[in-house]
């Protein structure tokens, strides 16, 4: 662990800077906000009780990880912050509709996300599937009607299929079917981390790969080494989820602690060890801290991001 700290460190810099580009990071999460507020569809628009429900559902609280990656890494790649506002909501619309359907009764059955009564209960079981529908379109419909993408069909393309791959039956909505049928079953570290590299690490490999699909000039090399740095921490964020599944409580996670061992899932520290399960996530920090080393100091917010997925409490 001594090792994987001195590395860490060398990685990001002073500890001064760390925090000052730990600060911008959240203080984009208040951009994403406004962001999310404005296209989300007015609560008394007709038909009221959805837009209700979608509302509740997205603007309930939330660290704001995926947006904030995209944002990330659009500053690693020198792109404006107003050029990703339509992709960083795109990715929290979805992340909003998959919690959504992951808290249904047919799925895990949660009662609390994010502090509050789950969507279905706050609303009715139709209505938070509805609400979750709504807002996976929403999510395309805010990149198809971006006026700053008008010019720019190619880039509007690898945007959507970035999207659609991620979420779809070989990205996230696969994995959550392979986390179910997991349950109560001994599978092995191999098979896990495919079940999280999709349910997890998709979506938030594709909201630094987006960033990416804005520069079709980039280096391959460089595309490359984003990918890898988004593949490993997606995977370290799990790891982490399922340590403070165990290590954590109810009020600081927002959402029911233990859940995880009630429904028998396969998770890092039931096969791992939750000692190992630690080390594996700081394992897979340091990994994709290395896969930024071709950007230098422009990949730091990239690094704060990282660092807060293995460090945070929630």
């Amino acid at each position: 662990m001594a090792t994987h700290t001195r590395r860490t460190l060398g990685h990001c810099g002073s500890r001064t800077r760390a925090v000052t580009f730990a600060t911008d990071t959240s203080d984009q999460a208040s951009t994403v906000e406004t962001t999310l507020t404005r296209l989300l569809p007015p609560a008394d628009t007709a038909p009221a009780r959805l837009h209700e429900a979608m509302r509740y559902a997205v603007l309930g609280g939330g660290k704001r990880i995926r947006a904030r990656l995209v944002y990330a890494a659009g500053r690693t790649l020198g792109l404006p912050g107003e050029r990703l506002e339509s992709v960083a909501a795109a990715v929290e619309f979805i992340h909003a509709y998959s919690l959504i359907h992951d808290d249904l009764p047919a799925m895990d059955d949660d009662e609390l996300r994010r502090g509050r009564p789950t969507a279905h209960l706050a609303f009715d079981e139709a209505t938070a599937i509805l609400a979750g529908d709504a807002l996976q379109t929403l999510a395309f419909g805010v990149i198809i009607n971006d006026p700053r993408l008008k010019d720019q069909p190619g880039i509007r393309a690898a945007l959507i299929a970035t999207l659609a791959h991620a979420c779809g039956s070989r990205g996230m909505i696969g994995g959550q079917v392979l986390d179910m049928t997991s349950e109560g079953r001994d599978i092995g570290l191999e098979e896990l981390e495919h079940v999280h590299t999709l349910k997890t690490g998709a979506l938030l490999r594709a909201s630094v790969i987006m960033a990416a699909d804005h520069r079709p000039d980039l280096a391959t090399e460089q595309r490359d080494a984003l990918d890898l740095f988004a593949r490993k921490i997606g995977l370290a964020f799990q790891v982490r989820d399922d340590v403070l599944d165990i290590e954590s409580d109810t009020a600081t996670l927002g959402k029911t602690q233990g859940a995880d061992i009630a429904h028998e899932k396969a998770t890092y520290p039931a096969l791992l060890g939750l000692d190992a399960a630690r080390d594996y996530a700081e394992r897979l920090y340091v990994e994709a801290l290395d896969a930024l080393a071709p950007f230098g100091e422009r990949a730091e917010p990239l690094r704060a991001i990282a660092a807060e997925i293995v460090r945070r409490d929630h």
